[in-house]
């Protein structure tokens, strides 16, 4: 069985495109998808809580270093509004589809926030409901 195509491309941080990608490229969405996640949070406050509002599915998922678990919306959306990132780079940006409406988004993170730098890899499955809506998301530091 088929899982579709793989995309990858480099990604850094820019701003927001203005514009948006072949509307029959879903790859290449989905992994904007995840570039202006990082640019949100990267801005911070409004701009993080608004992205996530938008792009978390209703019942998302997050895996993340420490052994934390969540699975409350709410506090999730709360919780994009910490510091911003002062940079970041995605490595490898992977998209791998699942079925027509499924598809992860994986790659290599690497972030800094004042003297606190950050590596990892990530994954994003994202969902097609009503648009394309981030159910689980996990991240392995390296």
């Amino acid at each position: 069985m088929s899982c579709g195509p793989i995309y990858r491309g480099a990604m850094t941080r820019t701003e927001p495109s203005t514009t948006p990608p072949d509307e029959g490229d879903e790859d290449a969405r989905l992994a904007e998808l995840e570039r202006a996640g990082w640019v949100a949070l990267s801005i911070g406050g409004d701009a993080a809580r608004e992205h996530y509002e938008r792009v978390l599915s209703e019942a998302p998922l997050m895996l993340l270093p420490g052994s934390l678990v969540l699975d409350d919306r709410a506090s999730m959306v709360a919780s994009m509004a910490g510091a911003p990132w002062d940079e970041h780079e995605l490595e490898d940006v992977r998209v791998h589809r699942l079925a027509d409406d499924a598809a992860v988004v994986a790659y290599g993170v690497r972030a800094r926030r004042g003297d606190m730098s950050y590596s990892a890899l990530m994954s994003s499955v994202y969902v097609r409901r009503d648009g394309w809506r981030l159910a689980l998301h996990q991240q392995t530091p390296r």
